[in-house]
């Protein structure tokens, strides 16, 4: 099992830039594909981007392709969502996941954190 923990949200304007953050416990970090979620008010929660266990390999949902990176430290247990030109469309609870590659990505993860908000004003 492992336990999650969201950092880095906050309030910035539209184009500006956020780094989020999501710390892992546990040794067995690296055996885990991660992932990130956001749910914005009155929607779904919605897939965001995904990287394999060894950071080769990402998928990203098409409405944040070419802005956001996901990327991962396994030496420091954390994931990390660089995320550029943000629009107001972009607030949202932003959650980190993990489990398996392939349930990150269809979204069927076990493995949540708590979420951090982040807000894009225009």
């Amino acid at each position: 099992q492992v336990q999650l923990v969201e950092s880095g949200g906050g309030l910035v304007q539209a184009g500006g830039s956020l780094r989020l953050s999501c710390a892992a416990s546990g040794r067995t970090f690296s055996s885990y594909a991660m992932g990130w979620f956001r749910q914005a008010p009155g929607k779904e929660r919605e897939f965001v981007a995904a990287i394999n266990w060894s950071g080769g390999i990402t998928y990203y949902a098409d409405s944040v392709k070419g802005r956001f990176t996901i990327s991962r430290d396994n030496a420091k247990n954390t994931v990390y969502l660089q995320m550029n030109s943000l629009k107001p469309e972009d607030t949202a609870i932003y959650y980190c996941a993990a489990d398996s590659y392939g349930r990150v990505v269809a979204g069927t993860v076990r493995y949540w954190g708590q979420g951090t908000q982040v807000t894009v004003s225009s």
